[in-house]
């Protein structure tokens, strides 16, 4: 009988070199060999669809879980950058609605797309947002995941900005299960645009009521007992020992768990896109596994991040208008 734990580890460190022309290059040769390429859970394609004219000029694709959260997204960048014409909540259009998958609003130069809940989810949408920027000609893009988390040994309301996505392993790759063998892949981020971000913070800090902190994610493939929760339907260890892990995990640097970080930071390092993850955080972890805060403020809370990407986007725009390009290096550290 075959051993399961016989299997081939392939360590994939691949990274596009830096594009010269700010157009996302992929590495998959196959893909001109397609008279057209659908991207079926989008409900678009490049032959029934001009992606060049729907999405060339975009600059930030920005996604988080639920499809509200995404709306009510798309309707703040539309009156923060005055594209609602005046009016304030102008309607917006869900270009993926026939694929009664995941939801899109572009308003302007900024993509608000849901990416469902987990790695699987996200990794799908992931492929084809990539591959449509690509068909599109979009140049000096910039990727964010904006979402919620559980934080470790922070309070409630923290905003968090992810360095390094780790597994709940503590391990700093994403792994796939290709041709029978183990894939991993880095899960550095993007250095440089953590920094903008974190001056975009620093900028309104005497005046913030929360704290924004700059660590580690880990990404779990779970909600409950991979997260260490004990409320789950089912639960193998005790208070004690979950308590002692989560100590482990906040000393390994780990400030927050949500369950989707791996996969974004490692498919953002592939394919050459700088991105970053920015989460709030809505329960303290050492404290609890429920999250019994009221729905409405745990609305407020979501918009925390969104303000700051927000900000960022601002930011860039004015440095685009000013002449400059507002491309971010795509190198990891």
């Amino acid at each position: 009988m075959k051993s399961y734990d016989e299997v081939p580890v392939v360590y994939d460190d691949y990274k596009p070199p830096k594009s010269a022309d700010g157009r996302v290059h992929l590495s998959n040769p196959h893909l001109a060999d397609l008279e057209s390429d659908t991207l079926y859970h989008l409900a678009l394609g490049t032959s029934t669809h001009n992606l060049e004219d729907m999405f060339g000029d975009v600059k930030f694709v920005c996604m988080g879980g639920t499809v509200k959260r995404m709306h009510e997204f798309a309707k703040m960048v539309a009156r923060e950058l005055g594209l609602d014409g005046g009016e304030g909540d102008a309607p917006l259009v869900d270009l993926t609605a026939a694929s009664n998958r995941y939801s899109m609003y572009k308003v302007g130069p900024v993509l608000s797309i849901s990416h469902g809940m987990g790695v699987s989810s996200l990794s799908i949408l992931m492929h084809e947002i990539i591959k449509l920027v690509y068909y599109a000609k979009c140049t000096n893009v910039v990727f964010f995941r904006i979402g919620t988390s559980g934080g470790i040994g922070v309070p409630q309301g923290t905003v968090v900005i992810t360095q390094q996505a780790v597994d709940e392993l503590l391990r700093p790759f994403y792994e796939l299960h290709i041709l029978g063998k183990i894939v991993r892949r880095p899960t550095d981020m993007n250095e440089e645009l953590i920094e903008e971000l974190k001056a975009c913070e620093n900028s309104d800090r005497a005046t913030s009521e929360y704290q924004t902190v700059v660590g580690k994610t880990m990404c779990a493939m779970d909600f409950y007992e991979a997260q260490n929760r004990l409320d789950g339907a089912f639960c193998s260890f005790t208070l004690q020992e979950k308590m002692s892990r989560l100590k482990e995990i906040s000393e390994a640097g780990v400030v927050n768990i949500e369950m989707e970080a791996i996969t974004f930071a490692s498919m953002c390092r592939s394919a050459g896109i700088p991105g970053a993850i920015v989460c709030v955080t809505l329960i303290n972890r050492l404290e609890g596994d429920q999250v019994n805060t009221s729905k409405a403020y745990l609305e407020k809370l979501q918009q925390r991040p969104q303000e700051l990407v927000l900000k960022f986007i601002k930011k860039r725009l004015q440095m685009m208008s000013n002449g400059v390009n507002g491309s971010t290096s795509e190198e990891h550290h």
